[in-house]
């Protein structure tokens, strides 16, 4: 669940440029595995597309399992006084995972020079999986992205992430041993800091970093061994990684 491309989508789309892709390598050091991640927004005059998909890399020899997120923000009314604000549709899903449809409004904030950014999207959700048709009670999601350029002055350096907040009932114990239980709420937050190392020796695509998964009650994400985590609770996951803008 990335995100962390809305950011610049958001700011692309506000100064008229037209598309982005990225790919990430990142080191997951609790669950001891690398997590490819490509990235891509794209700009029109009805609006954005952004997608995500991360693939899991458990084995050391074969990628084993995926997720998905695609969302469209639909705005053809960008040049009016309600131009921050758009419809949302997204979907979600992968392998093992549960798949889910949301639909809503996202609102965009910025700074005089856009150097920092913040949305918000407040959207319905209906997730479904494998054991069960309809695993929420209360079928909303909250999502906060945000992002800051230059921080500290420092040119390069750039702190972006999201906050997820969600109704789900996850159900514990069903290919783990945690007690079997059900939750109401999820929380899922990845903050990323990265550098433009590549700006010192003309490869300015070239970035270093990582990011910080915390997360409440979040089932979610592969472990060695190719096992889907269950992680009931707090969890802090740190990850280090590289990115290379194209």
């Amino acid at each position: 669940m990335k995100k962390t491309l809305l950011v610049a989508a958001m700011l692309m789309a506000t100064l008229g440029l037209k598309a982005q892709t990225n790919i990430q390598e990142m080191y997951d050091f609790n669950r001891g595995h690398l997590t490819t991640t490509l990235e891509m927004f794209k700009a029109d005059k009805w609006g954005s597309t952004f997608f995500f998909n991360d693939i899991y890399h458990p084995d050391q020899n074969t990628p084993v399992g995926y997720y998905t997120e695609i969302a469209r923000a639909i705005n053809f009314w960008q040049g009016s006084k309600l131009g921050a604000l758009s419809l949302h549709i997204e979907w979600n899903g992968g392998i093992a995972a549960s798949n889910a449809w949301l639909f809503g409004v996202e609102y965009f904030l910025h700074n005089d020079d856009f150097s920092n950014t913040f949305t918000f999207e407040l959207m319905y959700k209906h997730i479904t999986n494998l054991v069960q048709n309809d695993i929420s009670y209360t079928p909303l999601q909250f999502t906060f992205v945000w992002g800051m350029n230059n921080l500290f002055g420092v040119k390069g350096l750039a702190f972006s992430g999201f906050l997820d907040i969600w109704g789900e009932n996850v159900v514990w114990g069903l290919n783990s041993d945690l007690t079997p239980d059900e939750t109401d709420w999820v929380i899922l937050s990845e903050p990323q800091i990265w550098y433009n190392v590549g700006q010192h020796f003309g490869c300015e695509n070239l970035n270093i970093g990582g990011e910080v998964e915390v997360a409440y009650n979040f089932a979610g994400g592969w472990q060695s061994g190719a096992n889907w985590a269950k992680n009931k609770g707090f969890n802090v996951a740190p990850c280090l990684g590289i990115k290379w803008n194209f």
